[in-house]
């Protein structure tokens, strides 16, 4: 995929995990220039937060077009918001579905929350497009993550700040194995090895035991859906998938 005529530029929701470091990798592809925006809510993993530097250190070193097209990275503190939204992510609690249906480890209007503070940073930093990682697929649950979710949120986001932007959700329809298969065909085996080697998906912060798909605890939600990702691709070939 080129660069897009007229770019808009794009923020990136980058926590330093699996999905949105492909999904940073397929923004430094599409657009011309790409910022990045963390978010410290209090998670259990907050390892995610270091991994976050590693990621884009690597990439840029690995990838020169890349580095030429990403631009500041942005951390903003929303640990009192985590506060209210207690949920296993959060706080030390068990890792299981709640009596409503979801998981506990689900921090209510999460991504909402994220996608107002992305939008407001957007804003003053002239970017037009916002890319998050949310994905309908292979998913944990989250109501936030759907794409009829996100519409609405566009649509709340236009008209209340008088905006026109876009949500890109590059993962939406892609299952994980289809993830990594995107990753290799966006960068290759040396961005899967980026993925592997830097990024942080593991729910409680693991990063001491590794395996083949990267480096996690091996049994929360977050590991079980990235292991088993991997070795889908891997039954399959590893192949590449055209971004």
């Amino acid at each position: 995929m080129g660069l897009m005529t007229g770019d808009p530029g794009a923020l990136v929701l980058f926590s330093g995990g699996q999905d949105s470091t492909a999904c940073l990798a397929w923004a430094l592809e599409t657009y011309g220039r790409v910022e990045t925006v963390g978010f410290d809510y209090g998670q259990r993993h907050a390892v995610e937060l270091e991994a976050r530097q590693a990621v884009r250190s690597r990439l840029a070193k690995a990838f020169p077009a890349w580095a030429r097209r990403l631009g500041a990275d942005h951390l903003l503190d929303l640990r009192g918001f985590g506060a209210i939204g207690d949920s296993a992510l959060t706080s030390e609690r068990a890792i299981e579905i709640t009596d409503k249906g979801l998981p506990s480890t689900f921090v209510p209007g999460r991504n909402l929350a994220f996608l107002v503070h992305a939008a407001a940073l957007a804003d003053r930093r002239g970017l037009s497009v916002l890319v998050g990682g949310m994905c309908e697929t292979d998913f944990s649950g989250y109501p936030d993550c759907r794409r009829d979710t996100l519409d609405a949120m566009t649509q709340a986001l236009n008209l209340g700040m008088a905006q026109t932007f876009e949500i890109a959700t590059p993962l939406m329809r892609l299952t994980k194995a289809e993830t990594w298969a995107l990753a290799k065909g966006l960068g290759g085996e040396a961005l899967v090895d980026v993925i592997v080697d830097d990024s942080h998906t593991c729910y409680l912060g693991e990063r001491e035991a590794a395996h083949p798909w990267g480096r996690g605890c091996g049994t929360c939600p977050a590991c079980e859906l990235r292991a088993k990702g991997w070795a889908e691709w891997v039954d399959e070939g590893r192949p590449a998938l055209s971004p």
